[in-house]
């Protein structure tokens, strides 16, 4: 038996899972529904820098707007979001909700349900920021055995980040004074 709330987990089947699904049709469907004016979708699949700065997928609307999204399956229904805080807890390496990705999205899809939800990461960042404390006290912190080191995530509810995400769209300025002046710069263009 192994330590009380540590996993065993292999990172390599792990990553040949997630690879396996890449090409799933149902992707492609996704993106269709998240964004209107889908028109191509390219996968990240090499080890290359995209792929080290979380982007899976890169999808392109008819407008010329290009989204990267980095891909999260899991193979059964689960009613939280693992949020990954350290990847390497002995060489202190942040997990992928803790560090700056160059993703605009997480897409976080659950297989039994055929459910996806794309979370805007940098709101899902914020919201991180305002409640990690709270979240790790109160859901219970989650350690991951991996062959040489040990990945920590806590599993939120997804109600609870979705409503996180939600009251981080909001933002305010009422710890500044109202007479606190502010230069305002001209960005006419001189022809």
């Amino acid at each position: 038996m192994g330590e009380p709330g540590v996993t065993t987990h292999n990172f390599k089947a792990s990553l040949a899972l997630s690879r396996g699904y890449a090409d799933a049709p149902w992707w492609e469907e996704i993106y269709r529904q998240a964004f209107p004016s889908f028109a191509a979708m390219a996968y990240v699949a090499d080890d290359c820098p995209a792929q080290r700065d979380g982007v899976d997928r890169v999808v392109t609307t008819s407008g010329g707007h290009v989204y990267r999204i980095d891909e999260k399956v899991r193979e059964k229904d689960w009613n939280d979001f693992f949020l990954e805080y350290w990847s390497d807890e002995g060489r202190q390496l942040r997990g992928w909700v803790a560090k700056d990705l160059g993703c605009n999205y997480i897409a976080y899809a659950f297989v039994p349900s055929r459910t996806c939800y794309l979370l805007p990461f940098q709101l899902l960042r914020c919201a991180w920021r305002r409640h990690h404390r709270e979240w790790v006290e109160k859901f219970r912190q989650r350690r991951v055995k991996n062959a040489h080191y040990v990945t920590v995530g806590v599993p939120v509810p997804i109600d609870v980040v979705l409503k996180a995400i939600g009251e981080a769209m909001q933002f305010s300025w009422a710890g500044i004074s109202p007479a606190t002046k502010h230069k305002i710069v001209d960005i006419s263009i001189v022809q």
